[in-house]
């Protein structure tokens, strides 16, 4: 029942989504690569794999930003990182990492 209610809230962010401005991403990603952009990065404590952003699901990266800025995710750094962000940011930044290949 979670999944489907994940398909659906995906499907449903992908149709209403604002387009999102990739180049712009580029600049308000930074902190971002800080840790994503890093190949085989890893947190010191607790010891957990960083994923790589680029090449990610557009709409499945604006749904999880959006998680980390409601407080539905809870990985301190990434609420940090996101409170403050706009949707069109979201927007932007999504689009950012979804144009870079791997």
């Amino acid at each position: 029942m979670k999944k489907l209610l994940m398909i659906a809230m995906l499907c449903a962010s992908m149709m209403t989504q604002a387009a999102g401005d990739a180049e712009n991403g580029k600049l308000i990603s930074y902190t971002c690569t800080g840790c994503h952009g890093i190949p085989f990065q890893m947190n010191a404590y607790p010891s957990y794999h960083v994923p790589r952003l680029g090449g990610q699901n557009e709409a499945y990266l604006a749904l999880a930003l959006k998680a980390y800025r409601s407080g539905e995710r809870s990985h301190p750094t990434m609420v940090a990182q996101a409170a403050n962000l706009t949707d069109q940011d979201i927007a932007d930044i999504a689009a950012y990492f979804t144009s870079l290949t791997e």
